[in-house]
């Protein structure tokens, strides 16, 4: 009695005696198996678990992962929609230690053993914060691929190897930010305040107005912000979260300062820049640079970046007694945009936390400022 004939593919068998599987796909394309099978039960078990994978809907064309990572890669970052500099990252990290190593694999053939050893490879360079950034990177990339159905399974799968473990940040006594705001000279001493007392990021101190500065109030107003690039180039634009956009309460020592920076130094437009240079150019990380290192240097904080002015402010206004939500709402700080719903600190407790503030410079400064008086 005649075999039942198969109702899903066909199989044959070649001249070297091994078996052939071959079956038509969902779009109606001949599909052979990848391999040869050297019994006709191995080719029937073959082609039955393709059947149950179309069945489940789980099939995924075996062509799919056949797409070169580089171009891949290359058009990740350009439908992103990424800040300047989180792209100038990423195109510095895809360039430098992505593509030479995987620039040339098809996105298939980027397999977890060849991650491992890509990354261990990379760690002996003693680049750890870099290959963790560069880790991250090819995990979202790859991560976007599974969703895009051309791979199965992301082949980043090593635990923890995303984490920077980066040093803990200086802080800075009240005194030595005054003594920073000294040596950096009277252009750029306002800066060095709004950067440890406000807490505002360095890109958003750059794109700062004059408008901005309400000094009957006792506020600055951030809307925007304005990275400088490894180029050179200034980025004006968005802050970098919408929690960015704020207004925060200035202690009330600073606000002498604050008055005689718009005075004698911010661009004399209503709208115009709070911090120029001498000739009047907007303010440049590259030339500053020298100023502060030559200033940390001389106040005895050789390792204290410019950012860390921010984490001192932070700290000090954590040591007033202001809760996270309020922390957070004063930083600017997005983290976790559900909780923002619910950390909103209201203007009147953020006045209180500028007021423990200047309690707090006044009494270690020795200069008895009255927080309530306000200008």
């Amino acid at each position: 009695m005649a075999g039942k004939r198969r109702q899903f593919g066909r199989i044959r068998k070649l001249p070297s005696g091994r078996f052939q599987a071959r079956y038509l796909d969902p779009n109606g394309v001949l599909r052979p198996a990848p391999e040869t099978f050297e019994t006709k039960m191995d080719a029937d078990d073959w082609l039955a678990e393709v059947q149950t994978s179309i069945r489940k809907q789980d099939w995924r064309d075996p062509d799919a992962g056949a797409v070169n990572f580089a171009e891949y890669a290359e058009a990740w970052i350009t439908e992103r929609g990424l800040m300047p500099t989180t792209e100038e990252l990423y195109r510095r990290l895809l360039r430098l230690h992505l593509v030479p190593a995987l620039g040339a694999w098809d996105l298939d053939e980027i397999t977890p053993p060849r991650v491992r050893t890509w990354r261990a490879e990379l760690l002996t360079s003693g680049k750890a914060t870099t290959t963790a950034k560069a880790y991250r990177l090819l995990k979202a990339i790859m991560a976007t691929a599974v969703d895009d159905e051309l791979i199965r399974r992301n082949p980043c799968r090593i635990k923890g190897a995303g984490k920077e473990s980066a040093p803990e940040r200086g802080t800075a006594s009240i005194e030595k930010v005054y003594e920073l705001a000294e040596l950096v000279g009277s252009r750029w001493r306002l800066m060095v305040l709004l950067g440890a007392f406000t807490t505002l990021r360095p890109e958003e101190l750059a794109e700062l107005r004059r408008s901005d500065l309400d000094l009957v109030a006792g506020t600055v107003r951030v809307r925007m912000a304005a990275p400088e690039l490894n180029t050179g180039r200034r980025a004006p634009g968005d802050t970098k979260t919408e929690a960015g956009k704020r207004t925060i309460t200035m202690p009330a020592a600073m606000l002498p300062d604050a008055r005689l920076h718009l005075e004698l130094f911010a661009e004399k437009e209503p709208d115009g820049l709070l911090f120029v240079g001498e000739r009047g150019a907007p303010f440049r990380r590259t030339s500053f640079g020298r100023i502060w290192r030559a200033a940390r240097v001389k106040a005895g904080l050789p390792g204290f970046r410019f950012y860390d002015l921010r984490h001192t402010g932070n700290t000090l206004a954590a040591s007033t007694g202001a809760s996270l939500k309020e922390l957070m709402a004063r930083m600017g700080h997005a983290s976790v945009r559900a909780a923002l719903i619910y950390q909103h600190a209201t203007s009147e407790r953020d006045r209180k936390i500028a007021d423990g503030m200047d309690a707090e410079i006044a009494r270690q400064l020795g200069e008895g400022t009255d927080p309530s008086e306000r200008a």
